[in-house]
């Protein structure tokens, strides 16, 4: 189903009856990457998934994807289904979104979960990784999003899911070089959010040891400050593929207490 979003329309899916749950992807991901997660949660909730700005079937909108806009395409989204209330689970850039959805419309966030995912900005190296990653994808492409890719899962992990890592190489690659820079720059400039996070009654943060993207011991940290309840994984970035089984108890007993 589509909603239109300004100047383009907006892909969601929505599954099952109950209460509202909205699942967010990453970055280079689309709304398939909730397949196994929606097959489950759904038995006893609605569930809705979105493709964000400049991913999946949802078009762009400008050269900046700010995580406030697509906390807004997120919030049209949910008026057209009359949604007054939801709790949200946010992958990677998911997660950035749903803080910034949470910043604007509070009242409307019954519960929020970070999967592999953080309150906190950008490092300074981080940013200009993300610029240095905006050049190649003019010029490269293709070798980018493969080598992103593979980065994603534990190095002890990656042998075993060679055959699903091909897979998600081919559904990153349907993201246009357009929305991968909007969406790396809105990311870039995204700010702090943890006092956003701590005034969310329901949270949770979901964590991979071996995540390559963000330190294990800085999301640790990040949990204690916050005084936000951590699910430790064995895994690296994407939890979902990696330890699927977990998550999906983990996530299961978040929607349902």
């Amino acid at each position: 189903m589509i909603v239109k979003f300004k100047e383009t329309t907006v892909f969601y899916t929505d599954t099952g009856k109950g209460n509202s749950v909205v699942l967010l992807h990453g970055f280079l991901e689309n709304n398939t990457m909730w397949n196994t997660v929606v097959e489950k949660i759904s038995k006893r909730n609605r569930v809705i998934c979105i493709d964000l700005l400049g991913h999946g079937k949802t078009g762009s909108i400008g050269y900046i994807h700010s995580m406030e806009e697509m906390a807004e395409a997120v919030k049209t989204v949910l008026q057209e289904l009359k949604i007054r209330r939801a709790i949200f689970i946010g992958h990677s850039m998911g997660g950035y979104v749903a803080l910034a959805f949470a910043e604007k419309y509070l009242k409307n966030v019954k519960g929020l979960c970070l999967l592999n995912s953080t309150s906190q900005a950008d490092s300074e190296e981080r940013k200009k990784l993300r610029l240095r990653a905006n050049e190649m994808a003019k010029e490269n492409y293709e070798t980018l999003v493969k080598m992103s890719i593979g980065n994603l899962f534990a190095e002890q992990t990656r042998e075993q899911f060679s055959e699903v890592i091909d897979k998600i190489r081919i559904e990153a690659l349907k993201t246009p070089v357009r929305g991968y820079i909007a969406a790396s720059e809105g990311m870039r400039l995204r700010e702090n959010k943890e006092e956003v996070l701590q005034t969310i009654d329901k949270r949770l943060m979901i964590a991979g040891k071996q995540d390559s993207i963000l330190s294990y011991e800085s999301v640790v940290k990040e949990s204690n400050r916050t005084n936000t309840p951590l699910v430790e994984l064995p895994n690296g970035h994407m939890s979902h593929i990696e330890a699927k089984e977990e998550l999906l108890e983990a996530l299961t007993n978040f929607v349902k207490s």
